[in-house]
């Protein structure tokens, strides 16, 4: 049977009430891979019953998913893990016919922006501030804490939109303008807290001593300055011991991992739990 006539009989078979047989159909389209999604957009376009455009859905979603797991596979074992398609990636989990294109342009012309104001001669604070000027002042970026309610907050091409974003969506765009500027900031581990950190030049993620390669932290959501002594005080007020371990600076595969891991935790109702679970399998290819 030519693979026209296979899926043509397969698609009219989506709608058999025997659980086992849409299982088996199921799979046999699953395994067409993402080719077959314009007819299953078609066929669920003309289903008038909702139930099997239930089915349609979640069997695109499956797809998209698969997709996606391959995709950030690969991005996990390539040799150099680039942030910004990392997070474009977490994007397509919620937004798989996500266009990239209109977000690289909104970020290129915020680094050129910011590029313009920079020169050889600023301190590292001096730099800091240009990166927050620009960002929180002309371009307008607002920041807010953490909320599990809205899973656009988490990413970057609607960060980028509405110019809003929360703790860790703003600290990856911040990061991602500092590494196409050649700015040594990191994502950093202190408990509770989504913290940047300007390391000083030279600094190896090899070393033991990470917090002393650290020249003053950034807070995220509004570009805030906070000096060795103020992060000390943090440490005291919620009782933990400040270890060299939470000043170890992320790579990029850990600022991936974690977004995915706090996204999951847009979706704990039990209706949506495949989602939460799925995300946590993303995660869990980055470890």
């Amino acid at each position: 049977m030519s693979d026209v006539n296979e899926i043509s009989a397969l698609l009219n078979l989506i709608d058999d009430p025997d659980e086992e047989v849409f299982g088996a159909v199921s799979e046999k389209l699953v395994g067409y891979g993402k080719m077959i999604i314009p007819n299953l957009e078609h066929l669920w376009e003309t289903t008038p019953d909702e139930e099997i455009q239930g089915r349609i859905e979640s069997l695109i979603h499956r797809l998209h998913f698969n997709d996606l797991h391959e995709d950030l596979r690969q991005w996990s074992i390539s040799g150099h893990h680039d942030l910004m398609v990392g997070a474009l990636l977490a994007c397509k989990f919620q937004y798989p016919e996500l266009s990239s294109s209109p977000v690289l342009l909104e970020i290129e012309k915020l680094r050129r922006n910011i590029w313009l104001e920079l020169n050889n001669y600023l301190t590292p604070l001096e730099q800091i501030r240009i990166v927050t000027g620009i960002l929180y002042g002309y371009y307008g970026l607002k920041g807010h804490e953490i909320s599990y309610t809205n899973i656009n907050d988490f990413l970057i091409h609607k960060v980028i939109e509405t110019k809003k974003g929360n703790q860790l969506s703003n600290n990856i765009l911040y990061l991602l303008l500092c590494d196409l500027l050649d700015i040594p900031v990191k994502a950093v581990g202190i408990p509770k807290q989504f913290v940047l950190a300007y390391f000083k030049p030279g600094y190896s993620s090899e070393t033991d001593d990470y917090v002393t390669k650290i020249e003053f932290f950034i807070e995220p959501t509004s570009g805030q300055v906070f000096s060795h002594k103020d992060i000390e005080s943090y440490f005291k007020r919620i009782s933990v011991p400040p270890i060299q371990s939470y000043f170890k600076p992320f790579t990029n595969k850990r600022v991936i991992q974690t977004l995915f891991e706090e996204m999951s935790k847009c979706f704990d109702d039990e209706k949506n739990y495949y989602k939460r679970d799925e995300l946590l399998q993303l995660a869990s290819l980055l470890d």
